[in-house]
Parts: structure tokens; C-alpha cells; sequence
């Protein structure tokens, strides 16, 4: 089945079942959307299809302010394709946000003597900042530009988030490079998680991160080696790709830690 939908005015599709389905997921296909597909007498309000099946729940649950965790039964294939639908109409702002992050990032690790410190400062609230950015987008809850920005505001515990993870893996790493990796990958929902909830302290979301990345480790980096092909091709592009490619990825870690917060709660 093929299906259509409104956006801005203007229909788009067709798309297959599965891809409407990873619209509908994300949000960018809301239950006031009109839709259509082969065999319908007319377009009708995505609501109206629902209430029929009986998902109208499920549908207001998911493109609510604060999307409910899942388990992480949401293949990485499904992910990253949820995250290019919600980069759809996003992409030029997300390509502009990364690179006015890297260039910051890169301008301060450049300044004499006191560049490393600089960045080692900032480091934690803008990516705290790109967490709440890219967590707007995957949920269709209009991103903007000063998002990325939103993390000074939590200057503090932003630090010592990344203060303690660096911390931590380095003092993993010290005995081997895998147990390092995995301190990695279990610390990898902290800025997320304090995105989500402005009360929880640093050392509190490390450990919520750690809970929530238990028997998903293996799995996230499966979704990050995704991208190391993508990435090898960007390269050919003297890094240009990477403009495009950045964004992709971050959007599927919003998503990947959507579908895995609820292993925490």
C-alpha cells in the first residue's frame, strides 16, 4: 500500500506502510494530518483512520511533549530511518547547528594555552545543548537555532556530567581500550536524560544512563558502525559529507534513546 500526506499544504508521497508507520512514530504525521492512500474515497484526518483501528491512544502517547520510552525493540535500521523523516524540513537547520557547534568547538581548542581549558569548560553544555536540539527534532516540537545554546543554562551540571564520564572512562581505560568503550557506551544517554529532566543532577543521569544502556551496548554501537561507511564516503568529500552525515547521526541517537528510556524508569 502506498500512502500520501499532507505537509505544509503540499502532498507527499508516496511512501510505503512501513515508512508511514516511522511517520506516525515520530510524530511528523500528527492525528489532524490528512492522508490518503489507493482505494480511499477522499483524504480524511490521520485521526479518523485510527480511531477506526483503535490506536488513537497510542498515536496522542507518541506525539505528546514527552514521548514514553520503549524498551529498545525498535531495530536500528527502523531508527535511523525514523530519524531522516524527521530530519525532513529540518535539514538545513540541523547542518547549520553542527557546524556552528564544531566551529566553536574547533576555535576554541586552537586559542594558545588556554584552548584546552576552554574547551574542556564548554564541552559538556553544548552537548547538552545538541541533545535538547536534536531531542526537539526526532519529537517534531519545532527546533531552533539558540537550542544548542540551552545547556549554559545548566552550566554546572552540564560540567560535571562530563567531568565525571571523562573521568570514568579514563580510569576504565587504564586498565584495557574495551572496558573503555563499554564505560563509553554505558554513559552515552547522560545529556539526553538531562535534557529530559531538568531536576535530575549529573552523577544521577550517569547512573540512570548506565541502567538504561544495560543489554543495549552492543546494540548502540551496532547502530553507530551503521554510519562508519557513510562516514569513509565522507571523507572522499574532504569532510563536506560530514555536514550532512552529523546530524543523521545524532537524530538516530535522539531516537535510539527514545526507544530505551522507559529500561530506566
Amino acid at each position: 500500500m502506498q500512502w500520501f500526506y499532507a505537509d505544509q499544504g503540499k502532498s507527499a508521497g508516496p511512501i510505503s506502510e512501513n515508512e508511514f508507520q516511522n511517520l506516525v512514530a515520530s510524530g511528523k504525521i500528527t492525528p489532524t494530518t490528512l492522508v490518503w492512500h489507493d482505494g480511499m474515497a477522499e483524504w480524511v484526518k490521520y485521526e479518523t483512520l485510527a480511531q477506526k483501528s483503535d490506536v488513537i491512544t497510542a498515536q496522542v502517547e507518541q506525539t505528546s511533549d514527552t514521548l514514553p520510552g520503549g524498551l529498545g525493540n525498535t531495530s536500528n535500521k527502523d531508527l535511523m530511518e525514523q530519524a531522516r523523516a524527521s530530519l525532513q524540513g529540518n535539514w538545513g537547520l540541523a547542518v547549520g547547528s553542527c557546524f556552528v557547534f564544531g566551529a566553536i568547538a574547533m576555535l576554541a581548542a586552537v586559542i594558545p594555552i588556554l584552548g584546552n581549558v576552554i574547551s574542556f569548560i564548554i564541552t559538556g553544555a553544548m552537548s547538552l545543548g545538541l541533545a535538547i536540539f536534536f531531542l526537539a527534532i526526532s519529537r517534531a516540537q519545532e527546533p531552533a537555532f539558540p537550542m544548542i545554546f540551552q545547556g549554559f543554562s545548566r552550566f554546572g551540571t552540564a560540567l560535571a556530567a562530563y567531568f565525571f564520564t571523562t573521568l570514568f572512562i579514563i580510569l576504565w581505560m587504564l586498565l584495557l581500550i574495551i572496558p573503555g568503550i563499554i564505560a563509553s557506551l554505558s554513559y552515552s544517554m547522560t545529556y539526553y536524560i538531562l535534557a529530559d529532566d531538568p531536576s535530575i543532577g549529573a552523577l544521577a543521569a550517569i547512573k540512570r544512563s548506565k541502567e538504561m544502556m544495560k543489554g543495549m551496548k552492543w546494540k548502540f554501537f551496532c547502530l553507530g558502525f551503521r554510519f562508519f561507511g557513510w562516514a569513509l564516503v565522507c571523507c572522499l568529500t574532504l569532510g563536506l559529507g560530514f555536514l550532512w552525515l552529523v546530524p543523521y547521526m545524532n537524530c538516530s541517537t535522539a531516537k535510539f534513546y527514545d526507544d530505551v528510556k522507559g529500561r530506566a524508569a
